[in-house]
């Protein structure tokens, strides 16, 4: 399986993800012209991507899709919360959906989706596990607090794309107004950098070969304090053999290529 984070960030979310075979973005925060550059810069057609798979209904994960279609019709997968609220906030785009169901696994071409249910303020925000048949990839982006099932998807996982979202005293020492500080600190919010962290500890597996980093604040957050924060826990299991990135908003990670057995870096930008 091959990947790469093409942005990650409260500006724009997108994830190529390919077997060789099938080619998918999950979400579609960024422009249509952004995304086409960011793929061609790791070498990737926009005229390969099959299909957009989408977490949620925040304007950050969808925004660009209507514009990306008129060149390139891809299907687009979603639950039914998800679909409708994008309906609802984009009535002039007139998307086709094909509808799955939260907690089920489905197959777009050759790679296996399971959804799950996750911690956020939208319609009905899942995360995703995909399968090539052999590597298993988990993407956990948006998410107020872990749960039981969260933790044992990522338990499964040979690489997992996690938010870190920010630093709590940063935010408590933010200008932000009290209710949005509450909001992204609460259980429907966004993980801290400890908070991510703990997560992984409590799941981490000997089949983990890497863990990238996503949805840094950019006012309340480091791309050192999220490392470091995790870094501290793959020290103290002894697994400083797991690959390590933080992700970021303006520029495309590398290109991994992942097996059971390792995490590749094939391309960097």
């Amino acid at each position: 399986m091959e990947f790469c984070v093409l942005a990650s960030g409260s500006r724009g979310n997108c994830t190529y993800v390919s077997s060789g075979e099938t080619s998918i973005l999950v979400d579609f925060g960024l422009s249509a012209r952004t995304t086409v550059k960011r793929l061609s810069e790791i070498g990737v057609a926009p005229s390969a991507i099959e299909a957009v798979l989408f977490s949620h209904d925040h304007v950050d994960h969808w925004q660009g899709i209507e514009t990306f279609r008129t060149s390139y019709p891809v299907r687009l997968f979603a639950n039914e919360g998800t679909a409708s609220s994008i309906d609802g906030a984009c009535k002039k785009c007139a998307l086709t959906w094909e509808i799955f169901e939260t907690a089920n696994t489905f197959s777009i071409g050759a790679l296996q989706i399971e959804a799950f249910s996750l911690s956020h303020d939208a319609a009905d925000t899942v995360g995703f596990v995909i399968s090539d048949g052999s590597a298993k990839l988990g993407i956990v982006t948006d998410l107020g607090q872990s749960s039981p099932v969260v933790e044992n998807k990522l338990k499964s996982c040979h690489a997992v794309i996690l938010e870190s979202n920010h630093d709590y005293e940063m935010l408590m020492q933010s200008e932000r107004p009290w209710s949005l500080k509450s909001r992204i600190n609460g259980r429907s919010g966004h993980l801290s950098n400890e908070d991510a962290a703990a997560l992984i500890q409590r799941s981490l597996s000997e089949q983990l070969r890497g863990i990238l980093l996503a949805h840094l604040s950019q006012d309340c957050n480091t791309q050192t304090l999220a490392r470091r924060a995790m870094e501290t826990v793959l020290k103290e299991a002894n697994r400083l053999d797991v690959h390590l990135s933080v992700l970021e908003q303006e520029r495309p990670s590398a290109r991994f290529q992942l097996t059971r057995e390792t995490l590749i870096i094939q391309q960097v930008p």
